[in-house]
């Protein structure tokens, strides 16, 4: 090792916000940065913000179409089961979230190098597309089922339209508050349906026992129905991009553990909807097979005007969230892999664009098969992320996970081959036969099986590639506390907090922020040159 160290310029630190960081993170939400201590929100706002996910008639819709494969029972079994595997993961990832401040974006980088991280925001972005595709095209049947008078495009054209500036705020300075007011009138609605149903409809209790005539599924039904909800896998990304807002006192990691992101959430998205939604489809006459469209037609009809605000309450809470999802990955992709920088409004503005082409295509059926394939990609992420996690509580609580652009191998492939490896085997059970048989029921879990021991054999082995890169002059030990202490780019002239700052050695080793760093080659390139003499 050389131990000759240059001499390097001081680092321009502040401990007051930079208003200018101030002012853009209203919008920009720290997406290609740490989320400082002070940016983060309390349990109730980040459980307007997030709850937004569990509102949608996906939720609803997805229990009953479990229900009419498998009989009620083996249903509300494979939903419990859900609840407690999901609980579980998202405790343990959203702590490390709010722990760490990162994206999942940043985070992958610790798992698979800064390039190859890169599939894991592509990924969560081209799902929340597809989804606010799906809920937006709910929105837009229901009000031509309800006004008519306009084609169907238009009507498309109109939720897009009022959803683009809904999704333009940031999570702290619009989203938490707009959705956390939306959510008592969507309980009520929920309530509401239930209500007229049983009103209008003399409802029975026959639901409760349903048994499908003609078993279609190849193995226990409640495994079938467990199969399905790891389908939307989706989530436990959404939620760390979430819950890095997350404050990190005791209480606040307890009740965003077990209620915000936790056992609570998805007792209620799961479990409270998911009943309903029996109890709905089964009682509710529909046009048709059982369809997210078909139900929502039938609830508009039954309930009228009512029906209708429910329905829009229900749709545009979540697609808040997709469209919130869906801009900040793509910006942290294009930022990644083309350098290009836009501002929130542009991305918002293109996702919407994006979203309408989609609409106006008639690709749903191709979506649906897209989504049971990219949902092995966030199985699979999970698995290894899951792994990374526990390994470093319990080994390197001290530590800091290295994320840096300039500190981590382009590609670390030991972790790539983990995460890979259970997507290569999840994709092919899925593929060589038809949903209800025995490989697309097993699919998803011996994924996740397969990402997970690979990953936990990398980490024992100490394959750990991404993090080997060793560098001299790092702002995070020139500073006292480097979650307080705020250090100026050279590039940019903005501060940001120390624990993303780095020393740049293609310019006399000023100090530099993650997202410059990230934009720019010559340093990621002068600073490998750097770890390879060091």
């Amino acid at each position: 090792m050389s131990t000759s160290v240059p001499r390097i310029p001081p680092l321009e630190v502040t401990h007051a916000d930079d208003p200018q960081v101030v002012r853009e993170a209203a919008t920009e939400d720290y997406t290609a940065h740490v989320v400082p201590r002070e940016w983060r929100l309390p349990p109730r706002s980040l459980f307007g913000a997030w709850w937004a996910l569990g509102t949608a008639m996906f939720w609803v819709i997805l229990a009953a179409l479990v229900t009419l494969t498998v009989g009620t029972r083996d249903a509300i079994i494979g939903m419990v089961l859900a609840v407690v595997v999901y609980g579980a993961v998202n405790y343990v990832l959203s702590v490390y979230a709010a722990r760490t401040g990162t994206t999942v974006s940043l985070f992958s980088r610790s798992l698979f190098g800064s390039s190859g991280a890169v599939l894991a925001p592509l990924t969560i972005a081209a799902i929340a597309i597809w989804f606010a595709v799906f809920e937006g095209s709910v929105i837009a049947v229901a009000f031509e089922h309800y006004f008519g008078g306009l084609d169907l495009s238009l009507w498309y054209l109109v939720v897009v339209l009022y959803s683009i500036p809904l999704a333009i705020g940031g999570i702290r300075a619009f989203l938490d508050k707009f959705n956390r007011f939306l959510f008592p009138f969507y309980v009520l609605g929920l309530v509401a349906v239930v209500v007229w149903t049983v009103v209008e409809l003399d409802a029975s209790s026959g639901w409760l026992t349903y048994q499908p005539e003609m078993p279609s599924v190849a193995g226990p039904g409640w495994l079938f129905a467990f199969g399905v909800y790891m389908g939307d896998w989706v989530l436990m990304m959404a939620t760390w991009d979430f819950a890095r807002f997350g404050r990190t006192s005791r209480r606040d990691v307890r009740t965003n553990g077990w209620f915000t992101f936790g056992p609570g959430f998805y007792l209620f998205t799961i479990v409270a909807n998911g009943l309903i939604g029996i109890f709905v489809a089964l009682t509710i006459p529909t046009e048709g097979p059982l369809s997210e469209i078909s139900s929502v037609i039938g609830i508009v009809e039954l309930m009228g005007i009512w029906g209708l605000l429910f329905v829009w309450i229900s749709q545009t809470r979540i697609n808040t969230a997709n469209f919130y999802l869906a801009t900040s990955n793509l910006a942290n992709v294009f930022a990644q892999t083309f350098k290009l920088k836009l501002s929130r409004v542009s991305w918002v503005v293109i996702v919407g664009a994006i979203v309408y082409v989609i609409m106006l295509s008639d690709v749903f059926s191709y979506l649906l098969i897209a989504l049971r394939y990219t949902s092995v990609l966030c199985v699979t992420w999970t698995a290894c992320a899951l792994v990374f996690v526990l390994r470093h509580r319990v080994r390197d609580r001290a530590t800091r996970p290295e994320w840096r652009s300039g500190r981590v191998a382009a590609v670390n492939w030991q972790s790539l081959l983990a995460w890979g490896l259970g997507t290569g085997v999840g994709m092919l059970m899925i593929g060589i036969d038809e949903q209800t048989s025995w490989s697309a029921t097993l699919a998803l879990p011996v994924a996740f099986v397969v990402s997970a021991i690979t990953e936990l054999i990398v980490l024992s082995t100490g394959k750990t590639a991404a993090s080997g890169l060793s560098r001299p002059h790092d702002p995070r030990h020139e500073v006292d506390d480097p979650w307080e202490a705020r250090v100026r780019c050279h590039r940019c002239e903005k501060a940001y907090i120390a624990v993303e700052m780095d020393r740049d050695p293609s310019n006399e080793h000023r100090a530099i922020c993650a997202s410059c760093a990230q934009a720019s080659p010559t340093f990621v390139r002068q600073a490998r040159r750097e770890a390879a003499e060091y």
